[in-house]
């Protein structure tokens, strides 16, 4: 049996399957072009002339002082009776799309991601997880890394645009971001209940004895500002990297709303997956959840309604219906999103004055090429907080419920024996017994109580972050630009 076994197997036919079926089949071609969405297509310059009630003229120039000539632009009046052709999106229309090799790569990897996964949850109840490197949480740790990676990429292209004033939004919410860091990380445990304070404390402890016994004794102190400060970093870069989803996502809803205005249950339906964010935050409040929510009362006394080891795991299937709530919601916002070219045609009908043809074509049409853009931004913090509730399972020796946790929660101090030494008179090396011995000293440093303090405070904070970024969106949205 090699290092990993079956699960290496596996990992190696997916990763080939993925490669093997995206020429023919992808999931993320197929959401944005088996025919459900439609795009709006900019009108040709004889189209526009003869709304206008022109011909189109020959072309005239304009000279310069200079003796430069150039092209005068057409131009027609901006109340023409103008009426935008749709057509669905196909394979061919795709091709075209910013980013779109991008997004296809990154949601497919994610779906084959959470397919490993769900073969090494199965594998696991028949095997002993202590013996084999888990091969679906090294896949979930990839999707939350490309899912970050992502939202940075997105939000690097809106940051080098040096019109809109995008670069100062980026800048004001990741100071924004950077505070309420600060303030999260102090709040005590009594309120917020991810466990972070104790996982931290459970890894200095660790680290502090591995450090000594690599007699290290110096980097204890500097370890311990070191992790605070790193994680105060992160949170704000993650801020920064959700503030145009957020936006986004509230002008979506906003506009998938009036679309859907003569149907009410699709309107529920977005209303719903609009408060996903708010519901993972409140499911970490200790005051709301476990003394209020979970508790019962009888008589003078009041009884829990359920165990701990019961709410974590009705806390995990919730995080995982909402995503796919979400998910399920992508097509009705993205189409929403295309609308905005027929919504602009009419905001330009009501204006006064006249328009360039090129500057109505490249309106219309930049509205599709950004399409994958947009599916990024609200595809990617669902992923990122999917994939993140995976691991907090996985890695936090949380149960589904179905099954019981087989490994328990290594909380104790490691063994000084279990740590790697030097053996100056072997002459070979077991490449399995050093993978063995690495693996303890890194389970004696990273516990599962790390890990339930890390990953939850980060799917708590990506809830967090959308939250704000999404209020101050519906708040800018309808108060700002309608003014």
């Amino acid at each position: 049996m090699a290092v990993m076994g079956v699960q290496l197997v596996v990992s190696l036919l997916m990763a080939s399957i993925m490669q093997k079926m995206s020429p023919h089949w992808s999931f993320a071609r197929w959401l944005l072009c088996n025919g459900s969405l439609y795009r709006y297509k900019h009108p040709s310059e004889e189209e526009l002339y003869a709304l206008a009630g022109k011909q189109k003229p020959k072309v005239r120039r304009d000279r310069r002082l200079n003796d430069m000539v150039e092209d005068k632009p057409l131009s027609v009046p901006k109340d023409i009776d103008l009426h935008l052709e749709t057509k669905p999106i196909i394979a061919v229309d795709a091709l075209v799309l910013r980013y779109f090799l991008e997004y296809q790569w990154f949601v497919d990897f994610a779906l084959y991601a959470t397919a490993v996964y769900i073969f090494t949850e199965g594998y696991y109840c028949f095997a002993d997880p202590l013996k084999d490197v888990n091969i679906g949480v090294l896949w979930c740790l990839l999707s939350v890394f490309f899912s970050i990676r992502v939202l940075f990429t997105v939000m690097h292209h809106y940051f080098r645009s040096e019109e809109g004033g995008e670069r100062s939004v980026c800048l004001t919410f990741a100071f924004f971001f950077l505070l309420v860091a600060m303030v999260t990380t102090i709040v005590r445990e009594e309120y917020l209940e991810f466990g972070l304070e104790s996982g931290f404390a459970n890894l200095h402890e660790n680290l502090e004895f591995f450090l000594k016994q690599q007699g290290w004794d110096w980097l204890i102190p500097v370890s311990r500002l070191a992790i605070k400060l790193s994680l105060v970093a992160f949170c704000s870069i993650i801020g920064a990297c959700l503030t145009f989803p957020g936006l986004r996502l509230a002008q979506t809803h906003l506009d998938a709303l009036k679309m859907a205005a003569d149907r009410p249950l699709l309107q529920i339906l977005l209303h719903a997956s609009f408060l996903p964010p708010v519901i993972v935050v409140v499911l970490w409040i200790k005051p709301i959840t476990r003394d209020f929510m979970l508790q019962a009362p009888l008589g003078k006394e009041s009884v829990q309604l359920m165990s701990d080891s019961t709410f974590n795991t009705v806390r995990l299937w919730t995080i995982i219906l909402l995503c796919a709530l979400r998910c399920a919601m992508t097509r009705c916002h993205l189409q929403a999103y295309l609308g905005l070219a027929d919504s602009w045609v009419q905001q330009m009908k009501r204006e006064a004055g006249r328009i360039t043809i090129i500057e109505i074509q490249r309106k219309i049409s930049h509205i599709f090429c950004y399409l994958t853009v947009v599916a990024l931004q609200y595809l990617a913090p669902v992923i990122l907080t999917f994939h993140a509730t995976l691991l907090l399972k996985t890695m936090g020796n949380y149960s589904w419920g179905m099954f019981p946790v087989i490994s328990p929660i290594i909380e104790a101090t490691p063994d000084p024996s279990s740590s790697p030494t030097a053996d100056g008179g072997e002459s070979e090396v077991n490449i399995q017994a050093t993978v063995a011995q690495l693996t303890s000293a890194l389970r004696g440093i990273f516990t599962p109580l790390f890990y339930r303090g890390l990953f939850a405070f980060l799917t708590w904070w990506v809830a967090l972050c959308q939250i704000i970024t999404s209020l101050f969106g519906l708040y800018f949205h309808q108060y700002l630009v309608a003014s």
